[in-house]
């Protein structure tokens, strides 16, 4: 029988190592900031539901990538779900429980319904966090095999992975070594702070500040050390006028980042608010 899933506490997270922190049950949690109401149990079963209907077909394939095919075949095909291209940033692309009940996400939580599923049938899908576009890879007998889950799970091949890589790096086409290393799995942290980042993002765009903030803060539940999101639940407090929360972070940020390109501008904004003079030099 399947155990029940329980969702972590924030207060915990932190001292959890990447292979302790539970990719699914922290995305929930993620989402139940959103949705306090959302029932863990509910896309637990849902997930199980996609595995258990797969599990015949997958134990009769021996290679791994046509394993992999057949579960793409029945996520993307079958069930229908597809990356949001019309509404990318609607913010419940990133929430789980959203992308199970619409079928529809963004790189990222597409890739984390991937992975559930095909770790779940024995498949060491791993997730990648590859410049502007989430992917997954799988281990193959010469190499990885990396898919694009926001485009129905389909294979890329090596010419265009640099040339998607190519704008993140100058235009500079990635040689094999780099390549490989832009290719190396992520770990379950920094899946879900890539998922916090990108809400935020979504949030601060379109200054609804109290929710930016909470991704920040969230974020920096899961890495307390993330000095950019301290800056980023500063200048969010400070659009709130919560401005002895603002003076507390982005004092801290500038404690800790002196010489940052935006130290002069945050120095400014925390002269403005009246903040410690000693955290200015």
């Amino acid at each position: 029988m399947q155990d029940r899933i329980t969702l972590p506490e924030w207060e915990t997270l932190a001292e959890l190592d990447d292979e302790s922190l539970p990719l699914l049950s922290t995305a929930l949690l993620i989402a139940r900031d959103e949705y306090p109401g959302l029932d863990p149990q509910q896309y637990d079963a849902t997930v199980q539901a996609h595995v258990e209907h797969l599990r015949a077909e997958v134990d009769t394939i021996d290679a791994t990538p046509l394993k992999m095919a057949a579960v793409n075949r029945h996520l993307f095909d079958e069930l229908g779900y597809s990356g949001d291209h019309d509404e990318y940033y609607d913010p419940r692309n990133s929430y789980l429980n959203q992308v199970f009940e619409r079928r529809l996400g963004n790189p990222i939580s597409l890739a984390l319904v991937q992975i559930e599923v095909a770790r779940r049938l024995g498949i060491a899908l791993d997730g990648v966090s590859f410049p502007g576009h989430f992917l997954v890879r799988l281990p193959v007998d010469d190499g990885v095999l990396v898919m694009d889950p926001f485009n129905g799970g389909r294979p890329l091949g090596v010419d265009e992975l640099r040339e998607r890589a190519s704008p993140h790096l100058g235009g500079q086409l990635p040689d094999d070594q780099v390549l490989a290393q832009i290719l190396d799995p992520a770990p379950s942290r920094a899946i879900l702070m890539r998922m916090l980042r990108n809400l935020h993002g979504v949030y601060a765009q379109a200054q609804q500040w109290d929710r930016a903030a909470r991704s920040a803060d969230r974020l920096l539940k899961l890495a307390p050390e993330q000095d950019d999101a301290l800056r980023d639940r500063g200048l969010a407090y400070l659009a709130l006028d919560y401005l002895s929360g603002a003076r507390r972070d982005l004092g801290r940020y500038l404690t800790r980042n002196p010489d940052a390109d935006d130290a002069q501008q945050l120095r400014e904004k925390l002269v403005d608010l009246g903040g410690p003079r000693v955290r200015l030099h």
